[in-house]
């Protein structure tokens, strides 16, 4: 490693590390630098973990981490990338808002590792911006934010602010930086390095492709599923769906119990709950709002579709999720 390179352009990123943070998510973000370093026999970056407090951080998973400062020192970085997990809602910290502001207005890229989306939208980081999050929280991302611009992409990169929607996807981000700064030969040569046939682009798709999800290939039954998923707030009735697919209700039925053994009832409800259940855990709007934003017509049948298929009320649901997160 060339240890003569000019401290100047060295590129430092931080990591702040929020307990049980994603581990998948740092560690792919991470680990391009270290691999740019050396393919180039050079240190190209360098980065440094931070908590709050400047004490170990534990991921998901139980490792735990040592770190290089808290929020009190002066982070010398040129990037500060924040690392949550899965219930970032209830992460308030207005200390921690406020180092992430300073370290903004001081010229620092910001950015975040799924769902440190949140923490840059309560310090006010993602007003006007383009940004996107894991795919279970873009819906509660964008209520929660309205003047951020929420995607559905794998990652976005706005000025100075960067936001990705986790796992992998922290991997091509982090090549995009690479490309930008050092060119795309050494993105390549990184992806390649760790068996990333291609590095993908900004808006690629999140999720799997519904005939792989579901491990289903009948048109008529993908189109009938993508239009329940694209109207959820004011659902279609069983008559417009079939005739979409220029089918029968009785012939749709037929497709739903042969493939998917269920009704497109049964199969649009529980859609619409499990949306629920993502609003409930990740946002503080009512039942009641929950309920009409799933399309339920009152909270009170919301409440017995959710119990039926869950096993528990939604209050009970956010009961638990408050719990955890205390």
């Amino acid at each position: 490693m060339d240890g003569g390179r000019a401290e100047a352009d060295v590129f430092t990123v931080g990591f702040f590390l929020i307990p049980d943070f994603s581990m998948m998510a740092f560690a792919a973000a991470l680990e391009p630098l270290r691999s740019a370093n050396r393919i180039k026999q050079s240190t190209l970056y360098r980065w440094r973990l931070f908590s709050r407090d400047g004490e170990r951080v534990l991921a998901s998973n139980g490792i735990g981490f040592d770190v290089h400062g808290g929020i009190e020192e002066h982070a010398q970085v040129d990037m500060m990338l924040v690392c949550a997990g899965y219930n970032p809602e209830s992460y308030d910290d207005k200390r921690v808002f406020a180092w992430l502001r300073r370290l903004s207005r001081s010229g620092v890229k910001v950015g975040a590792l799924s769902t440190g989306a949140y923490i840059l939208g309560r310090a006010g980081l993602l007003d006007g911006k383009r940004c996107t999050v894991h795919w279970e929280h873009v819906a509660s991302l964008a209520e929660r934010f309205p003047a951020a611009m929420t995607t559905s992409g794998i990652y976005v990169i706005d000025g100075n602010v960067l936001t990705c929607s986790g796992g992998i996807a922290a991997l091509d981000m982090m090549l995009s930086v690479i490309a930008g700064q050092q060119g795309r030969a050494l993105a390549n040569g990184v992806a390649e390095n760790f068996i990333h046939p291609r590095i993908r682009e900004h808006d690629d798709r999140q999720r799997m492709e519904l005939q792989t999800r579901l491990g289903i290939s009948h048109p008529r039954l993908l189109t009938t599923i993508i239009r329940m998923e694209s109207a959820i707030e004011e659902p279609l009735d069983m008559n417009e769906l079939a005739d979409a697919v220029e089918l029968s209700p009785r012939q749709l039925e037929r497709l739903f119990r042969r493939y998917l053994k269920t009704t497109p009832h049964g199969y649009y409800v529980k859609l619409r709950l499990e949306r629920g259940r993502r609003l409930l855990t990740q946002t503080s709007a009512s039942i009641l709002d929950v309920a009409m934003a799933c399309g339920f017509v009152s909270a009170s049948h919301f409440t017995k579709c959710y119990r039926r298929i869950f096993g528990r009320t939604p209050t009970d649901e956010r009961k638990s999720v408050l719990a955890a997160g205390t």
